[in-house]
């Protein structure tokens, strides 16, 4: 049994944490909030998970030095946008500790890939990142789900696959690590679009079409960034993109819908209640199509909705009245 430390008590922290306990590792939970603190350790709630109740082999603590130490490996689950500043907070307590990059999207300012961000924080880091087709809501309660498992060092994949294997999660391993990392930081882009989609009244023939052609936008852009085009038709790309686009769990898909619905992003922003990855990384996936001049007309197409309120209706006709093309031009 190993001790292991999580950085973050969102749901999908305390989801990984909840799965990890429940198969006998002890878990130790940072928190930015001494209020979540409080509610993990006194009541055994997670106030986004509302009626889990907690094992006993989980506790938070906001002192990262208390998570941290004697830990086996780390799980950074902050929203992307909070990791530079967070892994400054606690990257003199990591040594030789794996991390293991749990979120997903790019850091804005600089459009650096997460990996990047840690690597260039501390270049000597064990970095892997975990990710697939998962939703806190049924990782936290054993729904069988099967995700994969980046990394260069094939100790590290192997420690995390031990730790998380049990008959209702499966792990696969991958070298990776960039083409693992962007298909889960891209596919959030294209399920606010299926959201969008959903909230103007479309069908079943309209999500598999967006699916589809989602999928070759984020595997062309994610090759021009690094990553291999065949990890983008596994778990973390095309796997992630469908449990994402279909899921009434996702709140990447549930922004897209309110806005489809007509609200604006500040009201949808408002009744999801939580970080929204796709709109915040949809402006550093646009900027990086451009800068790597790569045709991704969904994208461009979301960029439009989010930052210049393109209206739901005529984002759609302007997909289906592009130019002609063959399938595979």
């Amino acid at each position: 049994m190993k001790q292991i430390a999580i950085i973050g008590s969102g749901s999908w922290g305390v989801a990984l944490a909840t799965h990890l306990a429940n198969i006998g590792h002890t878990i130790k939970i940072w928190s930015f909030l001494e209020e979540e603190r409080d509610l993990i350790n006194q009541e055994r709630k997670c106030k986004f998970l509302p009626g889990l109740v907690l094992p006993e082999n989980i506790t938070c603590s906001t002192n990262f030095e208390e998570v941290i130490q004697g830990a086996d490996f780390i799980l950074h689950v902050t929203p992307s946008k909070f990791t530079r500043d967070t892994f400054k907070q606690y990257k003199q307590y990591v040594g030789t500790i794996p991390i293991i990059i749990c979120s997903k999207g790019f850091e804005k300012d600089t459009m650096k890939t997460l990996d990047e961000v840690i690597l260039e924080e501390m270049p000597e880091a064990r970095v892997g990142v975990l990710s697939g087709p998962s939703h806190a809501e049924e990782v936290s309660i054993s729904i069988p789900t099967v995700l994969v498992v980046a990394s260069l060092e094939e100790e590290v994949q192997e420690t995390v696959r031990e730790a998380f294997m049990c008959s209702h999660m499966r792990i696969y391993t991958s070298t990776d690590v960039k083409g693992v990392e962007l298909g889960g930081a891209l596919k959030n882009i294209i399920a606010f679009c299926a959201g969008v989609a959903a909230g103007v009244g479309l069908g079943d023939n309209t999500f598999a079409a967006l699916i589809t052609r989602g999928l070759e936008e984020l595997s062309r852009l994610g090759v021009a960034l690094g990553g291999r085009k065949e990890t983008f038709y596994g778990l973390s790309g095309l796997g992630d993109l469908i449990v994402t686009c279909l899921s009434e769990h996702s709140r990447n898909r549930k922004a897209g819908k309110l806005i489809g619905q007509g609200k604006t992003l500040e009201e949808a922003k408002q009744e999801v209640g939580m970080v929204i990855e796709s709109i915040d990384n949809i402006d550093v996936a646009y900027a990086l199509s451009k800068k790597y001049q790569i045709e991704v007309p969904i994208i461009d197409t979301a960029y439009e909705v989010i930052y210049h309120q393109l209206d739901a209706k005529a984002a759609v006709e302007k997909l289906m009245t592009r130019e002609k093309k063959m399938e595979m031009e």
